[in-house]
């Protein structure tokens, strides 16, 4: 899993936090102390970053109640600025407001009972954990909405839409196009059959209607036909529960009807 590095980026100190072996949890760390040099800070925090085998890195980013930027934002900013100049990896900012008191308050409620100067470190390495978690919630969210966005983009992508005489417009899932006998065949079947489920459960042995019709035309005028042999439809029909037993459930395929309309 990729290894995410988090930064509680202070003026004295900064905050260090990393993710679990699994990329899933964030693991308060180390607490740098800053120089006073930028120059040399930075490098340092750089080569800390690496020796963790970081391939992102987070940084918080101090904002106001109402979300504006300040000096400490601007001071961020200019350090993450040079650390990006010395890594070849991403690095990104995360919203810290709270983070730090956030911090301080679990500490306090854990009953933590240590020298000031080493409850400021954990503070610190805290802080860059609430900020690697931030990350990583957004990082899921993002891919839920991501997956979701895809699968209804596929699901949209797999409706067929049909014309009748009268104008009215029917949906229909596509099945297949397959081929029999050098003569091309759509089957589909009614997106309302394909989506709801049987109210009724001696309605499953009744199977989900399908329709077949005859691919015909070009590339840029393909036309779907209704087949009028009844005993082709049958062949036909034959030949699609075949097919689509070949990448279906056998069980899902019997169960399939011809559209007798």
């Amino acid at each position: 899993m990729e290894q995410v590095v988090a930064l509680d980026i202070g003026d004295r100190r900064i905050g260090v936090a990393v993710t679990d072996p699994f990329g899933q949890y964030a693991v308060p760390s180390d607490t740098f102390f800053r120089s006073g040099k930028w120059a040399e800070d930075v490098e340092a925090v750089a080569k800390l970053v690496m020796e963790k085998g970081a391939a992102r890195v987070v940084c918080g980013l101090p904002l106001h109640a109402d979300g504006s930027e300040g000096i400490q934002a601007e001071k961020t900013r200019r350090f993450v600025e040079k650390l990006r100049a010395c890594l070849k990896i991403p690095v990104e900012f995360v919203d810290e407001r709270n983070t730090t008191r956030a911090a301080r308050a679990d500490l306090n409620f854990l009953g933590v009972s240590v020298k000031k100067d080493k409850k400021k470190k954990s503070v610190d390495s805290l802080a860059a954990a609430y900020i690697l978690e931030n990350y990583l919630a957004e990082s899921r969210e993002r891919s839920c909405n991501m997956k979701e966005d895809r699968e209804e983009y596929e699901e949209e992508d797999n409706i067929v839409e049909l014309v009748d005489d009268e104008g009215n417009t029917f949906r229909y899932e596509h099945l297949m196009t397959f081929e029999y006998k050098n003569e091309w065949y759509v089957a589909l079947t009614p997106e309302k059959a394909a989506e709801e489920a049987p109210e009724d459960e001696s309605e499953e042995d009744e199977g989900d209607e399908v329709a077949i019709y005859h691919l015909v035309g070009g590339e840029d005028d393909e036309q779907l036909e209704p087949i009028e042999d009844d005993a082709l439809l049958d062949e036909v029909f034959a030949e699609f529960c075949n097919q689509y037993d070949d990448f279906e459930d056998a069980d899902e395929a019997a169960a399939l009807e011809p559209d007798e309309e």
